[in-house]
């Protein structure tokens, strides 16, 4: 467990779940408080995903050439910083520079805290068998997710600061916590330890690892298109669906975290006799059925519980799929192939432009678009990668 000085990895892991959920969370419902309406959020929302996709393909195609650590370092920095900022500021435009330069929006599932640009290719590049690599991920995520309870009590915290202190003013006091657990995560990160790296052969990849990205990238589209409908706004759905306030969607998120990370330790220790891909193909057609549950539901606490279930399956298969979505990969193209991928899903959640729009126009929109769509990604991916057992 400490070679590599992985226990640093995990200290970064945990930290860092629970700065950015909270800000995850968080950020859709404080631009409603500050007076955006559904159709502009979505619209900020869209630019979350543009910039992050220019980001990390940037930087993983970087971490191949000067190494993973300083990468994953790197991309720390932008989200603390963003934090801080919200924390200070009252500029609605600064605001919504931070939410976007910072990366701050984007899907709130337990395992957002887990990877950011590097993490994949650090993993995959210090554990190269698929049965350590395999349990490595397990715990990224495992851990992650137990700590985004936290992130997620955050926001349930702020009910009570706002009968004291005020709404805006509560909202930015977390951010202010947010901000320090950020920085634990970056200064954790100084302690990790990065393998020796095969040397780059080539500008961008092997043909090889081009051609098994092709069907990585086109199987996680249609799922990254329908997380990007719903998953980004779904606080703020929860709100205008239910009429909740943000001591219930706190509540809501911190028992789906509890299943997400239960989700994530499994998927790390059963072990299988169908193909990976297979496995990672079925949770997300379960998740999708679950999600249309969702858009049926009439009562909240309905909601919670399919909710609770789905993340407990797409977590599940987390660590399976990026086991899988490495597998065919040359090791000297880690870093560009697990960019490569970020960034196609990244571009593909800029489908959460419309999202604000169509909670404005049919409430119900989001939820049945996102189900079909992971219902299709997921045999979409099975089919096109069961052959890498």
């Amino acid at each position: 467990m400490y070679k590599f000085g992985f226990q640093f990895m995990l200290i970064s892991r945990a930290t860092r779940s629970i700065g950015i959920i909270f800000m995850t969370l968080a950020a859709p419902l404080y631009l409603s408080a500050i007076g955006l309406s559904a159709t502009v959020i979505g619209f900020v929302f869209f630019w979350v995903m543009i910039f992050n996709a220019a980001l990390v393909m940037g930087l993983g195609a970087l971490g191949d050439r000067i190494g993973y650590k300083p990468i994953l370092l790197i991309g720390e920095i932008l989200p603390t910083a963003a934090s801080a900022l919200m924390a200070f500021t009252g500029n609605v435009v600064f605001i919504m520079l931070a939410v976007i330069f910072g990366g701050i929006g984007g899907t709130s599932g337990g395992m957002r805290g887990s990877f950011s640009p590097g993490t994949t290719a650090l993993i995959a590049n210090n554990w190269r068998d698929d049965k350590e690599r395999l349990d490595k991920l397990s715990k990224i995520t495992s851990i992650a997710a137990l700590f985004s309870i936290f992130g997620s009590l955050m926001l349930v915290f702020h009910g009570p600061l706002q009968n004291v202190i005020g709404s805006i003013a509560a909202f930015k006091l977390l951010f202010l916590v947010s901000a320090i657990a950020m920085f634990i995560s970056f200064v954790s990160l100084i302690f990790v330890r990065e393998n020796e790296r095969p040397k780059k052969t080539t500008k961008l990849m092997k043909k090889s690892s081009i051609s098994y990205m092709k069907k990585v990238i086109f199987a996680n589209t249609f799922n990254s298109i329908g997380i990007g409908v719903f998953m980004p706004l779904l606080p703020l759905w929860l709100v205008i669906m239910y009429h909740a306030n943000t001591a219930q969607v706190g509540a809501l998120f911190t028992i789906a975290y509890l299943f997400t990370s239960l989700g994530s330790y499994l998927g790390g220790k059963v072990r299988f006799k169908l193909p990976l891909a297979s496995i990672g193909g079925d949770t997300r057609i379960i998740s999708g059925i679950l999600v249309l549950g969702m858009a049926a539901s009439p009562f909240l606490l309905i909601t919670a519980i399919l909710y609770s279930i789905r993340q407990f399956v797409i977590a599940f298969g987390a660590p399976i799929r990026s086991a899988v979505n490495v597998k065919g990969v040359n090791h000297e193209d880690y870093g560009t192939a697990s960019s490569l991928q970020g960034v196609a899903n990244r571009a593909a959640q800029a489908s959460s432009g419309i999202s604000g729009y169509l909670m404005d126009s049919f409430i119900i929109a989001p939820p049945i678009l996102c189900g079909i769509l992971q219902i299709i990604g997921g045999v979409a991916y099975t089919k096109l990668l069961k052959k890498n057992k």
